[in-house]
């Protein structure tokens, strides 16, 4: 079992990482340094966003991205806050991409 990087040093080298590509991120809530959830939006800068989480696919047992709410920012947002409401120690990050792009499938880690 391969071990898990601090959830804090994820969210640092993600970051870093959409800034290497000028995608722009921000931080909307600090979880839990050690081992908080994310999850990542994706504002496409038209109203619309996608929200990305990390989870199991069943089929292989690998971790993988996968959309949790897309549609209308405030649909997304709502959906955010109600994690938020289940899990204080989640962090979110905000991904401004008018092309929707997050580089989740990139290797980084986690």
């Amino acid at each position: 079992m391969t071990p898990r990087l601090r959830t804090r040093l994820w969210v640092d080298a993600y970051l870093h990482r959409l800034g290497q590509e000028n995608l722009p991120a921000y931080i909307l809530h600090k979880g839990d340094p050690s081992s908080g959830a994310v999850i990542v939006k994706v504002a496409t800068l038209d109203g619309n966003a996608v929200c990305y989480h990390r989870s199991f696919d069943l089929t292989t047992g690998e971790r993988a991205w996968v959309a949790l709410t897309d549609g209308d920012e405030p649909r997304v947002d709502e959906s955010i806050a109600k994690q938020r409401g289940f899990d204080r120690d989640l962090w979110v990050i905000e991904v401004e991409s008018r092309d929707g792009r997050h580089l989740l499938d990139d290797d980084i880690g986690a």
